[in-house]
């Protein structure tokens, strides 16, 4: 027998936004050939349920949404999700898993195929053969990260939030950064600011990179003390309500000497032009070769290896994808990443990066840190 968690009664209701992506969902099952589909990712599970725990499973149907988690989430998950059964379970799958699929009369269950592990994925082939259940298992992918790509308002609002606090944290911090400073001691000043004033646990993180160190684009701080005249990339977010931001400066502890100001400048004008000319309905390829192009022609092609952008969201990283081959179609409301970078072995890097909104058709920024002249 499955034991129901009975929502509390609670004095609120939410938005109906969850509603409508649950229903967004379930328009896309007949296009997956599917009657159902078992939701194993976090972000996807807290996209369309609004509960945040660490551990539970969607199974979705055309006229089910039942949220199954242990003891510890139950009480939590029918405050954050009212809009789900609440179906708590132990450790064996077999106890609650095909009696949900066969009480459903699902005959094909969609399974989230990039998040399953091949162990998983045959377990949930035993548990459903050992009960004589006979539907069959569907991969499907990026169903429920398409519908994430495209934020509503509440979505956007978050994110804003949470790039103030990045942004003011990062002015407060670059205006104290001196020769002698340790990278570990301008990740930590970052951090303790951006908790302080209001985000969650960092979504990733915070890249601190010095002189030869600025050449890593995933730089680990370290004990380096920084020099003068050397470039410092920065890449730091906050997180509200858990929404991410994503913001890279490269900063100058004391003169730039002429190879900074010419590399800084070079990136600077990719980023700024990159902005200006991406609109709705460019693919992700189009728009990272906007900046890409002016990186070549300046001679250091080689030296910008990632791609242009990618989404945030609940995520850091998520759909669309602006880098070279990216078929994604960029759209009004869909918020991503501008991040052109050079990097040289040996002297370092400089990368500049901000997340922006498309709106009505062109990019709009949503982190305005200062971006410094040289």
């Amino acid at each position: 027998m499955r034991a129901v968690f009975t929502s509390p009664p609670i004095p609120w209701r939410r938005e109906m936004a969850v509603n409508k992506r649950v229903l967004k969902l379930r328009r896309l099952f007949d296009d997956n050939k599917i009657d159902a589909i078992f939701i194993t990712q976090a972000e996807n599970r807290r996209y369309l349920s609004g509960f945040d725990g660490t551990a539970g499973y969607l199974f979705i149907t055309p006229k089910k949404a039942i949220l199954a988690t242990d003891f510890r989430y139950t009480e939590q998950a029918a405050l954050e999700a009212p809009d789900f059964e609440i179906l708590r379970i132990g450790g064996n799958m077999a106890d609650w898993l095909p009696g949900l699929v066969s009480d459903s009369g699902v005959n094909s269950l969609g399974f989230e195929s990039a998040d399953v592990t091949y162990s998983f994925h045959r377990q949930l082939q035993n548990t459903l053969k050992k009960k004589d259940v006979t539907a069959k298992l569907i991969p499907v992918s990026g169903m429920v990260e398409s519908l994430r790509a495209v934020k509503d308002a509440g979505e956007i609002e978050l994110i804003i939030k949470a790039s103030a606090i990045t942004d003011a944290a990062f002015e407060q911090v670059a205006a104290t950064i001196k020769a002698g400073m340790t990278e570990k001691q301008v990740a930590w000043a970052l951090e303790k600011i951006m908790r302080e004033n209001g985000s969650q646990a960092l979504p990733f993180e915070i890249i601190v990179g010095s002189g030869p160190n600025a050449s890593l684009p995933h730089a680990k701080p370290s004990d380096r003390a920084i020099r003068d005249g050397e470039p410092v990339v920065i890449d730091m977010g906050a997180k509200v309500g858990g929404y991410a931001s994503d913001l890279s400066r490269t900063v100058c502890a004391g003169q730039p000497d002429a190879q900074f100001k010419k590399i800084y400048n070079i990136v600077l004008e990719a980023q700024m032009t990159a902005m200006s000319k991406i609109k709705e309905g460019m693919t992700g390829h189009e728009a990272d070769n906007i900046a890409r192009e002016i990186i070549r022609q300046a001679g250091y092609g080689e030296a910008f290896g990632h791609s242009l952008g990618h989404g945030v969201g609940l995520a850091e990283h998520e759909s669309p994808r602006l880098g070279p081959g990216s078929k994604d179609i960029l759209s009004d409301s869909m918020v991503f990443t501008i991040e052109p970078g050079i990097y040289i072995t040996g002297w370092g890097g400089v990368r500049i990066e901000d997340t922006v909104v498309l709106e009505k058709g062109k990019v709009k920024p949503i982190t305005k840190a200062l971006k410094l002249k040289y």
